[in-house]
This record gives structure tokens, C-alpha cells and sequence, in this order.
């Protein structure tokens, strides 16, 4: 029998406690071990839960008992998380976790601690919820050079934008509709901030190209500034706007990365991922473009990923996973302005005439767009493709000659 620890018992953590219990002998058989909880961390009670007798508020408790082998931790958040983890791996248990801001920032350390101690440190569950991606990237594309990763990694945004695409309400209603339905938290700042995808993109493209990379090096955008009007445009255009994590390496071995809203071509198997899902496309130099498709959150989806890591530990117990990478460096991310794009332009002046004209000056050529319903003086076009901080550069010549940019979004090859 292996004993383990979950730490946290909210959402994911009563989710893992409930997968265990309700499927004992299917997991049993397939991790060809019993598994049972010892304990459950969690500073809160639970009088009249049938776990009681498991709860504990100490983690030294944990930590010190040599009985528990794995350690799931549920917790969330940075801190004690990293600290608890930390002290797991290097007192001789294995850990899972769902906690991609753990990973995100700390994932080079612990895998290294872990690799020390032979010990499995694996984290499935902290990118997609239940959508398989960690190990088909680390193991079934491993005969692959991962040319790139793009997808829609999270699920509260991609529900506001679907509402706003298909129903036509404003940003605020869809987000106030997501809250409502549990999709977002009160505080929504992680997700339509674009801070939630950011670390997930980092985990996918640590794992990818083997050198950690770190959410404060990577260019970050989210949601916030969408309108209705942008929505509009972009069908004009003949696509939709996603949030999207995209990476692909460079020949001077460094990574082009960042997270923000793209117009997405309607033909792009990503446009049509819809609603709380996630999709993944992973474009490997011998498979093409392959898609992972599916709810990226959830307590069960999250729980059963989790719980799938498990059992991958007790099988592993002597012969460790090989999941890893490397340390990052500042010099590892080109800067997101020497990328070469096509963008999408949304401005207003009081002498539409002149603006087009300089514009038209300005930029060579462009493709106007256009709506129903446009308010008076406003422009909206798509440029060609050439280095974002060209494209800067002309916008604020623009801007100085009285055009007054309300948005710009990528065009995303996709």
C-alpha cells in the first residue's frame, strides 16, 4: 500500500480526494499498488466530513512521516506552496501539483531537486486541467523538434470573447455573466489579464525547447481592451478574436513568446474552440499541427490529471521519469518587438480624409476594414507584415498627426 498526503481541499484538492475514493479499484489495478490518503492539509475544519479523522493543520506532520511517499499539492499560489514542495522533494517524497504558478516560476529548481533525490516531481494538470498535454509533449512527440505551440490556455477568457463574438455583450456583461456561472473569480485580474496563460505558455515552452522560461520575460496581454467593435472587425476580416500563448523558436536559439489577443483566421482549427475550452496546437517538425482539444479546468477534469500523475509515481518509484529542464537566462527571449507581424489597427480622427491619407503615406499599403454601424471618423485597417517595432514606430507618427489609436491586435498565423 503507498500512503499519500494531499495538501488543500478546496476545488482541485477535495476533486483529487473524490477520484481516489470513488475509484479505488481501477486505480489500484493500474497502479498495481492500494493508494491511500493519510493525510489532507488544510487550515480550515470539516466537522461531519467522512475524511475527518485525515485532516491536519501541520505540515511538519507530513514532512516527518516516512510512511507518506507522495504529496500532492493543491494548494495554489507561490507561497508556502514552493516552500512546502521544496522541503517534500528534498525529504525524500515525490510530488504532484496542478499549481501552475508554482511551476511556472520555480519548475527548473524542483525538477532539479527532484532528479537529485531520484524522486518524480510532474505537474500534468497545471496546464490544460484534464487535457493531456505534459506527457504526449515530453514522450509521444519526443521524436519531434518542437517548431512551435500556440492555444487558447484559458478558459474564463475564451468564454467572455465567445459571448462577446456570438451574443454581442460588452466585455463587462460577458464577465460579469463568467463570474455568475463560476467561470471567473471575484477578482478576475489572473485571468483577462492574461497572467493565467502566461504561465502556462512558460511551462509548455520549458518543457519544449529544455531552458525554463520565466513569466516576467515574456510580453503579456490581455482581454481588458476588446470592444464589440473589435469583435466586429475581426469577422470582417474573415476570423475571430482568441486570446492566445504562442512560442516558436528562432535559429539563433532563442524563443519568440508571448501571450495576447490575435485575430485568428476562421480556417485555423483554434477559431472554433469555444466557450470554458481550451485548445492546444502543438506543430512538431515530423507530425505537422497536432491539436489538444478539451476542458482546461474544472474539479474533476483537474482532479482526474492529478490523480493520472499519481499513479505515474507509484509506477515509477524506481525508475524516475525523465521531465526536465534546464535553468533560463535573460538573453533567452528575443524581444517581442523584433517579432514580425501583421497588425490590426483601430483609431479615430475628426478629418477621416486626411487620416486615410496619411496613413496610406505612412504605412504604404494597407487593408481597410469596415462595419456596421461605425462611429463617425473611425478607421479601422490591418498592416503589413514587418517588425513590431516598426509598426510602433509609424503609430506614433500617426499619433502626432492628430489619429488617435484606440487599439492594435496581432494577426496570428495560425
Amino acid at each position: 500500500m503507498v500512503k499519500i498526503a494531499v495538501m488543500g481541499y478546496g476545488v482541485v484538492g477535495s476533486g483529487v480526494v473524490e477520484v481516489l475514493t470513488n475509484h479505488t479499484e481501477n486505480i489500484s489495478r493500474r497502479a498495481k499498488e492500494q493508494i491511500s490518503i493519510k493525510y489532507i492539509l488544510d487550515l480550515r475544519d470539516f466537522p461531519g466530513s467522512p475524511f475527518e479523522s485525515k485532516f491536519t493543520k501541520s505540515f511538519d506532520t507530513i514532512l516527518n512521516d516516512p510512511e507518506v511517499r507522495i504529496v500532492v499539492e493543491v494548494m495554489g499560489g507561490l507561497h508556502p506552496s514552493f516552500e512546502y514542495v521544496k522541503a517534500c522533494l528534498e525529504a525524500g517524497k515525490s510530488v504532484v501539483t496542478s499549481n501552475k504558478e508554482l511551476v511556472a516560476a520555480k519548475g527548473a529548481e524542483l525538477l532539479k531537486i527532484a532528479q537529485k533525490n531520484n524522486l518524480n516531481f510532474l505537474f500534468e494538470a497545471s496546464v490544460g486541467g484534464g487535457i493531456p498535454i505534459i506527457r504526449p509533449i515530453s514522450q509521444c512527440l519526443a521524436a519531434n523538434d518542437v517548431v512551435g505551440i500556440a492555444g487558447i490556455l484559458n478558459g474564463t477568457t475564451n468564454f467572455i470573447l465567445t459571448k462577446m463574438i456570438r451574443e454581442q455583450m460588452t466585455f463587462e456583461d460577458a464577465l460579469a455573466l463568467a463570474q455568475k456561472l463560476g467561470y471567473a473569480e471575484r477578482n478576475p485580474a489572473a485571468d483577462i489579464e492574461g497572467a493565467d496563460a502566461c504561465r502556462k505558455i512558460c511551462i509548455l515552452a520549458s518543457l519544449a525547447y529544455g531552458k525554463h522560461v520565466y513569466p516576467e520575460q515574456v510580453h503579456t496581454e490581455g482581454i481588458t481592451k476588446i470592444t464589440l467593435a473589435d469583435v466586429e472587425y475581426a469577422a470582417a476580416w474573415g476570423g475571430v478574436v482568441k486570446l492566445i500563448g504562442q512560442v516558436h523558436a528562432l535559429e539563433n536559439g532563442k524563443l519568440q513568446i508571448i501571450v495576447c489577443p490575435m485575430f485568428i483566421p476562421r480556417e485555423s482549427q483554434l477559431a472554433t474552440v469555444d466557450d470554458v475550452f481550451n485548445g492546444i496546437m502543438v506543430r512538431g517538425d515530423s507530425t505537422g499541427d497536432v491539436v489538444f482539444y478539451g476542458k482546461g479546468a474544472g474539479k474533476l477534469p483537474t482532479a482526474s490529471a492529478v490523480v493520472a500523475d499519481v499513479i505515474d509515481c507509484v509506477k515509477h518509484f524506481k525508475a524516475r521519469k525523465y521531465l526536465f529542464w534546464e535553468d533560463g537566462s535573460k538573453d533567452y527571449i528575443e524581444d517581442y518587438r523584433l517579432n514580425t507581424v501583421c497588425m490590426f489597427v483601430r483609431a479615430k480622427a475628426d478629418d477621416e480624409t486626411l487620416a486615410l491619407k496619411n496613413i496610406n503615406h505612412i504605412f504604404g499599403s494597407i487593408t481597410r476594414l469596415s462595419r456596421k454601424k461605425a462611429e463617425s471618423g473611425e478607421i479601422a485597417f490591418v498592416t503589413d507584415c514587418m517588425k513590431e517595432e516598426e509598426i510602433l514606430s509609424k503609430l506614433e507618427e500617426l499619433k502626432s498627426l492628430g489619429v488617435r489609436v484606440e487599439n492594435t491586435i496581432r494577426i496570428g498565423d495560425l
